[in-house]
């Protein structure tokens, strides 16, 4: 299908063996969140299924961009276009139609490459966090003590002084607590709740029921929407679905005036999985800028999708681009294609900071037919700042 691009077996077996003898001569293992399963024998590439944190060579890149220089060379004409954009939510409501629950399967990785979805591990880091600035800002303290003791200068103990002048941690403490209790105020589903996540295009809840099942006996509530209707019934009709804990409605995030039932500020974690690259490039950057408003400070945005040259990007046929990188499939839906640049321009034009970026490259097996396949996923953590004043 792409001879091109696609490595022969012993090509492929030959650059990992010098890749694992690299790693084995530095004493160097590549780590991350989403995988551990490392290639250190040329002998083993077919035993498994995926291997993690695989590189390209020069070779592999060249290959895949003249690959996709070359499906995108012929474009949908522009009077055509338009319909991937303004139909894109009949296109997938027929997916689903169609489809039903048996297309995905349960995001069963979910908490071990985002342990940001736990509360408790989300509040001992928010915690910790405080921590650190906490100390921080004594050792500054006892350092301007200690500087004022030896030069001489008066050091103000007086408790109005240091009220009016409070630490960045009672600060961002007392703005966090007056936010609770604001929202508290409100009257919408999970107002009560002291954790509140979001995921947007949630479908039809391959990430829904594994974080219902982990958070159903803690303080948290799920909020879940898709501009599908047909999707959000079939969460809804799902066995394990508990609206005690979960809300689910149907919302298009692109809709710049659609609301939400819950305020601004009031949300622990925004979750977009394969989600922002179904949406027109041109689009993107107000739904990132629209949903991050409805974060807490210090709130947490969890993103994985599509990165640029990722195997589904290289079989996409000519007259299928619809754009640079952008693409409509067969069933009408689309898939926008990412760098690490474009993700974090993305994020912190909305405001955010990073706390992780990571372009994740990954070797898929089809031990039968004995072909290697490049997969190529963005994953990345930004956080809400908390505000200076």
């Amino acid at each position: 299908m792409h001879e091109k691009w696609s490595f022969s077996a012993a090509k492929m077996v030959s650059a990992f063996f010098k890749l694992s003898v690299r790693f084995k001569s530095s004493g160097v293992r590549p780590m991350g969140p989403l995988g551990s399963r490392i290639l250190t024998s040329a002998d083993d590439i077919f035993k498994f299924n995926m291997w993690d944190h695989v590189q390209w060579t020069e070779e592999d890149n060249e290959n895949a961009r003249q690959k996709a220089e070359e499906n995108s060379s012929l474009r949908l004409p522009l009077e055509e276009q338009g319909k991937f954009d303004t139909d894109a939510c009949q296109y997938w409501d027929r997916f689903y139609e169609v489809h039903q629950d048996k297309f995905f399967k349960d995001r069963r990785w979910l908490f071990s490459d985002f342990p940001e979805l736990f509360p408790s591990l989300a509040e001992e880091r928010s915690s910790n966090a405080c921590r650190g600035r906490h100390h921080q800002a004594g050792i500054s303290i006892r350092s301007r003590s200690t500087a004022d003791a030896e030069t001489g200068h008066p050091q103000h103990n007086d408790p109005i002084q240091q009220r009016r002048k409070p630490d960045a941690f009672n600060v961002q403490e007392a703005a966090q607590e007056q936010n609770e209790a604001a929202t508290q105020t409100l009257s919408f589903p999970g107002q009560h709740a002291s954790f509140r996540i979001l995921e947007v295009g949630c479908g039809v809840g391959n990430s829904v029921f594994p974080i219902i099942n982990t958070i159903k006996k803690t303080d948290s509530f799920l909020y879940c929407c898709d501009f599908s209707p047909c999707a959000i019934q079939l969460v809804k009709e799902h066995p394990d679905y508990d609206d005690s804990v979960c809300h689910a409605f149907i919302r298009d995030i692109c809709e710049e005036a659609a609301p939400f039932p819950f305020p601004p500020q009031s949300l622990d974690v925004i979750l977009a999985v394969f989600v922002l690259s179904s949406i027109h490039p041109q689009r993107i950057q107000g739904v990132v800028r629209r949903l991050s408003a409805y974060l807490k400070q210090g709130g947490m945005f969890l993103f994985r999708d599509y990165g640029r040259y990722d195997l589904s990007q290289l079989r996409f046929k000519k007259g299928q681009c619809l754009s640079e990188n952008f693409y409509a499939r067969g069933d009408g839906t689309c898939a926008y294609f990412f760098t690490k640049d474009e993700v974090q321009d993305l994020f912190t034009k909305a405001g955010l900071e990073e706390v992780q970026n990571l372009e994740y490259r990954r070797l898929q097996v089809n031990r039968r037919k004995r072909v290697a396949m490049h997969r190529v996923w963005m994953q990345s953590k930004y956080r809400k700042p908390y505000s200076p004043s």
